[in-house]
């Protein structure tokens, strides 16, 4: 459907030479775990076996029993017709792998016996009680896994045609602090508020670059909402029959739910209170934690200090939360935000919305995230590392100053930055240690 980054790393994981490891790709639904896979399988492989444990039920019961290699085989080949498991070269695919634990065990002889290669997707493999029946259970060191997020800004770039050369003169641009011409500049601004309406899930994307329609585009994101609701609170039990734990179904809700305004406050800390009255971490900690072991939140931490090493920094119970994809954040505020976004008008929102996106490019680098919060007003957005450089990072919805970020470079011997970063819509610029750069070019902060 679409190009992904992530094709080079599975490229990586079936060229190496070591140790044969299954590969194991985590990841939100609706990510394209299961087109992408499949897609690299049948480019490079003679012959594959797929099983989608959701719908093939019966399959499940060819993990019953002794994981003994041979007698898994014949019983998949018994259980689906046209199986067949060639050695050397087939691939054996368990589509959402979290629904079948005997599946996951059997990895450890598979891997082991060396005659075939896995590759399983899995939705929901962080939570606490899928894939952890008594007697079973995750095969440790037998197991590569990646994270498959919601497409990058890139990645969006590719799927509405942007030529390869546009892209590779921004990357200049970035690597080179030098301004982007205007029409480029201007044309970016327009596909980066896009990106921020629409999100990165290959489903919605495929539909707004189909059909143009935000509208279309906002229904089927309001429609995935209400399936990822589905999972809240979800487990399996000992037969392997998901259930849900009520209480902390409600819990992850009002969580959910309550995001949007958390980050409408102007100090976008999250409040308890904002939850019930007498909200108490403790009551909440684990809905939190669900949500964010599912995919669909990332979690900014304060630090108390910036400086090396962040993480040994951050305040474990100070913290943001921000939505994991962007368009997803956008449907759930109020119907007819995406308009106002593209067209400039954000309202009470615009901080939340650009500190969002943001948040969102980071987590799709693999960086930790984290911001800086005092008493005094004291704060800035994102603390991160370019170039091994602690850096801080001003997110402004128009142009905004950067107060904050000057007092932590002018007190060195306090903080320990060496640059700041202003993301907005203004182009590139350079003044001394202070560098101004548009949102859109956020993707290349490595």
């Amino acid at each position: 459907m679409f190009k992904r980054k992530i094709i080079r790393d599975i490229e990586a994981w079936k060229n190496d030479t070591g140790k044969k490891k299954a590969l194991v790709i985590k990841g939100l639904r609706q990510t394209g775990k299961t087109y992408i896979v499949k897609a690299f399988a049948e480019e490079n492989y003679e012959n594959i076996v797929y099983i989608d444990f959701k719908k093939n039920i019966s399959a499940k019961r060819a993990f019953d029993g002794d994981l003994t290699v041979d007698r898994i085989t014949l019983d998949l080949s018994a259980i689906i017709p046209d199986a067949r498991f060639i050695p050397g070269r087939t691939c054996i695919i368990f589509d959402e792998v979290q629904e079948c634990s005997g599946a996951r065990a059997a990895i450890k002889p598979f891997m082991e016996d060396g005659r075939y290669d896995i590759i399983c997707t899995g939705s929901l493999l962080g939570i606490k009680g899928y894939n952890k029946k008594t007697g079973k259970g995750v095969p440790v060191g037998f197991e590569h896994t990646l994270y498959m997020k919601p497409m990058d800004f890139e990645e969006f770039l590719w799927a509405k045609g942007v030529s390869e050369p546009v892209i590779d003169y921004i990357k200049e641009c970035y690597r080179d602090r030098t301004p982007v011409r205007d029409a480029v500049h201007s044309a970016m601004l327009r596909y980066f508020r896009e990106y921020i309406c629409v999100g990165g899930l290959p489903y919605i994307v495929d539909r707004f670059v189909s059909t143009n329609d935000m509208n279309i585009v906002y229904r089927e994101q309001r429609d995935l909402l209400e399936k990822y609701k589905d999972d809240f609170g979800k487990h399996l039990n000992e037969d392997e029959e998901e259930e849900v734990d009520r209480v902390l179904l409600a819990r992850i809700n009002r969580v959910f739910d309550s995001i949007p305004a958390q980050l409408a406050k102007e100090n976008k800390k999250f409040v308890y209170a904002k939850l019930e009255k007498k909200g108490r971490s403790e009551n909440y900690q684990a809905a939190i934690q669900w949500l964010y072991d599912a995919g669909l939140i990332n979690i900014c931490y304060n630090l108390s200090a910036i400086d090396d090493p962040l993480e040994g920094n951050k305040v474990e119970n100070i913290f943001k939360l921000y939505m994991q994809d962007s368009g997803l954040f956008i449907a759930m505020l109020e119907r007819g935000s995406a308009g106002k976004i593209l067209s400039g008008e954000m309202g009470m929102y615009k901080g939340a919305v650009f500190e969002n996106i943001i948040a969102d490019c980071f987590s799709k680098q693999a960086k930790a995230l984290y911001y800086f919060h005092k008493d005094s007003g004291l704060e800035i957005d994102f603390v991160t590392k370019e170039n091994d450089e602690i850096t801080l990072i001003e997110v402004k919805a128009t142009t905004g100053n950067t107060k904050s970020a000057k007092t932590v470079l002018k007190n060195k011997d306090v903080y320990h930055a060496v640059k700041s970063i202003k993301l907005s819509e203004n182009n590139v610029g350079v003044n001394e240690n202070m560098i101004t750069m548009p949102y859109y070019l956020a993707f290349l902060l490595q």
